[in-house]
C-alpha cells in the first residue's frame, strides 16, 4: 500500500487547545497500545489473540463480511498482513470465508460463532476496565465524552476522505 502525499498544513499554528488534545490523544494511544496492556486485556477476556487479530475481528464485527482487500484498507495495512491474520483466525475457528454475492469468485471474511463470542469477551473486558478508570465520572460527563469522541472520529474520517489525493489526469494518446 503506497502512502499518499501529505496535505499542506495551514501556516497558522495550532491553538493551545488543539495542542493539548493532540498530547492527550498521544498519551491514550500509547497507553492503549502497549503490549502489556494487550496481554492483560486478553487474559481478562480469556482470548489468546495478538493485537492484529483483535483489530481484524473488531473490524469484521462492526461491518458486514468484507473482502480481504477492503479489510486491509480499513485497517491501514498491507493485504499480506490481512491474509496471514485471516489464515491464523480461520485455523483457530474465529472466522470463515464466504462467497461474495456480487462476485462468486471472490471471498469475504465473516465471523463464526466462536469469533462473535471472542470479540464480545474482548469488548466486555475492555469496557469493564474503562468503567473502573472512569468510575468517578458522572453519567453526564460520560455522555459528553462519548458524544465528543464520536464527533472527533467522524471529523477525522471526513477529513481523511476529503484529503485523499485526486487521481492525476492522463494525457490523451499521442500527446506528452
Amino acid at each position: 500500500m503506497s502512502t499518499p502525499p501529505l496535505p499542506e498544513l495551514p501556516d497558522t499554528p495550532a491553538s493551545p487547545e488543539v495542542v493539548d488534545i493532540e498530547r492527550a490523544l498521544t498519551r491514550i494511544t500509547y497507553l492503549s497500545t502497549r503490549a502489556r496492556q494487550h496481554e492483560r486485556l486478553m487474559a481478562l477476556a480469556g482470548v489468546p489473540l495478538d493485537r492484529a487479530a483483535v483489530a481484524l475481528l473488531r473490524q469484521v464485527a462492526d461491518s458486514e463480511p468484507l473482502r480481504p482487500g477492503e479489510l486491509a484498507n480499513r485497517l491501514g495495512v498491507e493485504a499480506s498482513h490481512v491474509t496471514r491474520t485471516v489464515q491464523q483466525l480461520q485455523k483457530s475457528g474465529y472466522v470463515t470465508r464466504v462467497p461474495d454475492p456480487q462476485d462468486r469468485r471472490a471471498q469475504r471474511i465473516e465471523l463464526t460463532d466462536a469469533g462473535r463470542r471472542a470479540i464480545a469477551r474482548v469488548r466486555d473486558a475492555g469496557a469493564r476496565g474503562m468503567q473502573l478508570a472512569l468510575a468517578d465520572w458522572t453519567p453526564e460527563e460520560l455522555r459528553q465524552l462519548a458524544t465528543l469522541f464520536h464527533r472527533m472520529v467522524d471529523d477525522f474520517l471526513a477529513y481523511a476522505v476529503e484529503e485523499e489525493p485526486e487521481p492525476l489526469p492522463t494525457a490523451p494518446a499521442g500527446t506528452a
